[in-house]
């Protein structure tokens, strides 16, 4: 059986319930899986991602992840859609379904701003306007970095491409113009995404999606 005929049983399997999981009427993509830890059978078969990463190097407005996304095998028990944050090792589960989700590489909080807890998004905003907390602003202030009020989206934004808010805290699952802090720990409590990772989750998560951050 040739390569396109296993990926084609493999899409065909996952079309269900990954759409049911995006809500969207498209099926997740399933893309960007080069890894060396990568599981065998179909998912090695759907480790190709070069086509996505050649069109988002095009673009001026999207900065890639240093750690590349990968569908994995996933055997939590965790409703399809749900996003699991993971402090310790620095990656975002995008929960799928059928024993399958997603990760990404993201930088979580620095010492002192890192927390846990559970909420939902409450809200999706594509290249948001940034609006750094007073005590942010006077935090960076002493430290001789004066904070705009207010700064409109765009590509030297710290919120990057998109932004998905967590209930109704200051806290955000968010691109960055940063991508070098991906893996790391180094935001002020948000969870960073590169750019071209947050737009591909984004499209994929709903209003309402049920996000478990855990050490």
């Amino acid at each position: 059986m040739n390569r396109l005929t296993l990926a084609l049983i493999a899409a065909t399997l996952l079309a269900a319930p990954a759409a049911h999981a995006a809500g969207a009427d498209r099926p997740v993509e399933l893309a960007s899986l080069q890894t060396s830890t990568a599981k065998t059978g179909w998912l090695q078969v759907l480790s190709e991602g070069k086509p996505a990463k050649a069109k988002a190097r095009a673009r001026k407005d999207v900065n890639i992840s240093p750690i590349q996304r990968e569908l994995i095998a996933f055997d939590e028990k965790a409703t399809p859609g749900t996003i699991i944050v993971d402090n310790s090792d620095r990656r975002l589960y995008h929960v799928l379904g059928n024993g399958i989700a997603m990760r990404y590489a993201v930088s979580v909080g620095r010492e002192g701003f890192i927390w846990t807890g559970t909420n939902t998004v409450s809200r999706k905003a594509e290249w948001p306007t940034w609006n750094p907390p007073e005590d942010m602003r006077a935090r960076e202030a002493k430290k001789g970095h004066i904070l705009p009020i207010s700064m409109e989206g765009g590509i030297q934004n710290p919120l990057g491409a998109r932004a998905m808010y967590l209930g109704s805290t200051i806290y955000r699952i968010h691109g960055t113009n940063q991508p070098s802090s991906i893996g790391k720990a180094m935001s002020s409590g948000c969870i960073r995404m590169a750019n071209e990772d947050v737009e591909h989750l984004y499209a994929n998560v709903n209003i309402g999606t049920k996000v478990v951050v855990r050490d």
